[in-house]
């Protein structure tokens, strides 16, 4: 697949279906994984593929636990709540429904005691951190795209990071960041993705500048 084809049609799929992903297609979509560029290509970052049924059901109960916090809002807005967001509401509580019958969710972790942050002393989130493992998640998800495998980027199992530890053995000092189901859509899967054009994204020389790189699409 085209790698410009990938990106502008790859959506958050959260109606996956149970149906097994072949072997050399989740070869290849992990080792698309570790092709990604890290800081001082040290790789500080490692995964996780939970297969089994009873840790998926495991995670699938506390991923549950912590969208009914997230959505809670949401729901609260009954029929206000807006169409696109009802959308998205709706499919992951598919999700909470399903995630114990995925072929396999990725969990991404990182040791930050090889990581190079060089944001860590300023007065503001740190993020650089990340740069050395993220890279690594669209890999794998670009890489899910192009082999016609659905799949979401999901975080709010790092609320949950001590239970996830040690239902899956993971060590001090490596942490968690991102949990991936993966499988087969169940409805149409990837498509055009919606955002914002790129005028309002793009500045040129100074903030806010109107950009001349417009067009390449």
């Amino acid at each position: 697949m085209n790698l410009y084809e990938a990106m502008a049609t790859q959506r958050a799929i959260r109606r996956l279906k149970p149906d097994p992903i072949p072997h050399d297609v989740l070869s290849r979509i992990f080792q698309a994984a570790s092709w990604a560029p890290t800081g001082g290509n040290v790789q500080p970052f490692r995964m996780v593929a939970v297969t089994d049924r009873d840790k998926l059901k495991s995670l699938g109960e506390l991923y549950t636990k912590q969208w009914a916090v997230y959505t809670e809002g949401m729901r609260a807005e009954g029929d206000a709540l807006a169409p696109a967001r009802k959308k998205m509401m709706l499919a992951g509580d598919y999700l909470c429904e399903h995630l114990h019958q995925v072929p396999v969710m990725v969990v991404f972790c990182f040791n930050a005691e090889h990581m190079a942050i060089t944001d860590a002393g300023l007065d503001r989130p740190s993020v650089v951190g990340g740069g050395s493992v993220y890279t690594a998640v669209q890999n794998l998800m670009l890489a899910a795209r192009a082999e016609g495998v659905g799949c979401v980027l999901t975080t709010l199992l790092c609320f949950e990071e001590s239970a996830v530890k040690s239902l899956l053995e993971i060590p001090d000092p490596w942490g968690t960041c991102a949990h991936i189901p993966m499988g087969y859509p169940v409805l149409g899967g990837y498509g055009p993705t919606s955002r914002r054009p790129l005028s309002k994204m793009l500045y040129e020389n100074t903030w806010m500048a109107s950009s001349s790189f417009e067009g390449g699409a």
